[in-house]
């Protein structure tokens, strides 16, 4: 009983932490990963990903440098996934998600 109020609660806290020491782009980036990616990703620092196969954001860094993932952002990200939508992002957008990310590190 008292794990399904403080869980919540902990996330609560955690998310308004990270909100208000967030910059614009950190914030901008956070909201496009919400936009695009929360459905199957995890996209904080706690929660498990709502697709098994798809890694939390939180972990992309012990997989890829981050600065490393700016030319696939750009390109255009493909998987072996029939889930995974093809994303194809401008520079403000690379820009503003990879800060985000960096934040997970």
């Amino acid at each position: 009983m008292i794990r399904r109020i403080l869980a919540p609660l902990a996330f609560t806290l955690i998310t308004l932490t990270q909100a208000v020491a967030a910059s614009p782009d950190e914030q901008r980036g956070k909201t496009f990963a919400l936009n695009n990616c929360a459905r199957c990703h995890a996209i904080d620092r706690v929660s498990q990903s709502p697709l098994k196969i798809a890694p939390p954001f939180r972990t992309l860094h012990e997989r890829y440098p981050i600065e490393t993932l700016a030319e696939s952002l750009a390109e255009g990200i493909q998987t072996g996934h029939p889930t995974m939508p093809e994303f194809q992002l401008d520079p403000d957008q690379i820009h503003d998600l990879l800060s985000y990310l960096k934040t997970l590190e």
